[in-house]
């Protein structure tokens, strides 16, 4: 089976962070897994500063269809996800 591409845009509502590349996925349980990983990226790329309450990951698969959403505040610390 094939591997799909999802895409894990991330948006507070009024700054986005958009995936233009995707990644390929073969189990689609492991989805989560990077939603938590892309989340963490974000924030550790902005140095942490900034409130990131009102943030999620919003999952699309290759068709364009919404898969899910990951509010960072469900993020594991980097520490614990290890």
């Amino acid at each position: 089976m094939p591997a799909d591409r999802y895409r894990f845009h991330c948006t507070d509502g009024r700054h986005a962070v958009f995936d233009r590349t995707g990644k390929r996925v073969a189990d689609p349980l492991l989805i989560w897994g990077h939603a938590e990983r892309v989340a963490r990226e974000v924030i550790q790329s902005c140095g942490g500063r900034l409130d990131w309450a009102g943030w999620i990951v919003d999952v699309h698969d290759s068709k364009g269809r919404h898969v899910g959403t990951l509010d960072f505040k469900d993020v594991r610390d980097e520490r614990q996800a290890a």
